[in-house]
């Protein structure tokens, strides 16, 4: 069946698509005649960076900060004290104050070996690196949610030209977070819905009462904020932590569990989603996502509107599949968000059986028994849902 003659078409959110032919769900999809697009939000994957967008902010940016940089190359044990607390404003002063220890060294004397201009370009080069870090990756969940996810979505429509409009949807993570706020946004906004249907694989709103493994990244929040760093380099952690948790002595075994149930992935399978699917997350996209621990839920970035408290007004039919071994998002989490849904327009399943087999959080999608035991379920339900 192709969706694109019912006038829906899947549009599916994965933070990176598993391109093992045997894994792949986009494929898995295509083949069943959906017409099939994967989002990856800015940041992730294969996006790319729309350098056009506030070129004239980020130049200004940029010439404040470097005019930071020479006002400490000139007298920086002045400026650490005095000066450093305005640059917060910048997201740049602990970047500031470490470039300024090296110039400290630098002047004192530094290393004989290298010329004192090639030691000035170094540090001007280190210096710009660090400046593109704090201007690339400045966004969070608002962002994703009021400008990523309709701008694809728009463009999907625009290709696809269905019927009446709409689209179904598939989440996994992230994606099932952003598609339950977008229901919540047009509930609250009385906006007629632009989704058909939707599935999310291990996503919640509200983690506040789950014991969720995402808590481990909640203590590097505080620090992000309090020194000014930009990002959190997730990705090459996960990288370099791989080996130590897949190899004798297994330091890191713990890690392993996070991503996949006891022989549910191949080990291709493993390494390739541990290197590749893990990315450099924005201090601000952390610092938003932090409130999903809060009593209540996910809030915008200003804290002034709670997303799940909106959910009961979606007619949007919705499958929200769980787990049983997701230690990211598990399935009280999961109930925790689809139990402020109408019982009509919602399905909630738990994969995973007592005895084996078992689903962590990225088996959902890339398990080896996933195109048997997930991936038909997901088409059942856009078919039966696919009502034009």
């Amino acid at each position: 069946m192709s969706l694109y003659c019912f006038g829906h078409h899947v549009f599916t959110f994965f933070g990176h698509e598993l391109t093992l032919l045997q894994s792949s769900f986009a494929r898995f999809m295509s083949v069943q005649g959906f017409d099939t697009w994967i989002l990856e939000v800015r940041g992730a994957g294969l996006s790319e960076n729309d350098e056009a967008v506030n070129r004239s902010d980020d130049f200004l940016l940029r010439e404040k900060l470097k005019d930071a940089f020479v006002h400490i190359a000139e007298g920086f044990s002045n400026l650490l004290n005095e000066g450093l607390a305005r640059a917060r404003q910048d997201s740049a002063a602990n970047q500031v104050r470490n470039w300024s220890q090296k110039l400290g060294k630098f002047f004192a004397g530094g290393q004989k070996s290298v010329g004192l201009q090639e030691q000035f370009s170094l540090l001007m080069d280190d210096f710009q690196k660090q400046l593109d870090l704090i201007l690339k990756y400045n966004w969070d969940v608002d962002h994703y949610l009021e400008e990523d996810v309709p701008a694809a979505m728009e463009y999907v429509r625009t290709q696809c030209k269905p019927k009446d409009d709409r689209l179904l949807a598939i989440g996994h993570s992230m994606g099932g977070i952003l598609l339950y706020a977008m229901l919540s946004q047009n509930g609250y906004k009385g906006r007629h819905s632009e989704l058909a249907s939707i599935v999310t694989l291990g996503s919640s709103l509200d983690y506040s009462t789950s014991r969720s493994s995402l808590r481990l990244l909640l203590p590097l929040v505080d620090p992000a904020q309090a020194l000014s760093v930009p990002v959190v380099p997730l990705g090459a952690f996960m990288a370099a932590a791989f080996p130590l948790a897949s190899r004798p002595p297994y330091f890191l075994s713990w890690l392993n569990p996070q991503v996949s149930a006891q022989n549910m992935m191949r080990p291709e399978m493993l390494e390739k989603l541990v290197l590749n699917n893990f990315c450099t997350i924005p201090a601000n996209l952390l610092v938003q996502l932090r409130t999903v621990f809060q009593e209540g839920g996910l809030r915008n970035r200003n804290e002034t509107f709670i997303y799940k408290h909106h959910l009961n007004k979606s007619k949007v039919p919705i499958l929200a599949l769980a787990g049983d071994q997701d230690l990211i998002c598990p399935p009280e989490a999961v109930f925790e968000t689809v139990k402020l849904v109408p019982g009509s327009f919602v399905k909630f399943k738990v994969l995973g059986e007592p005895r084996g087999p078992h689903y962590a959080h990225y088996d959902l999608v890339g398990g080896r028994l996933a195109p048997k035991e997930v991936y038909p379920c997901i088409v059942e339900f856009l078919q039966h849902h696919d009502l034009t």
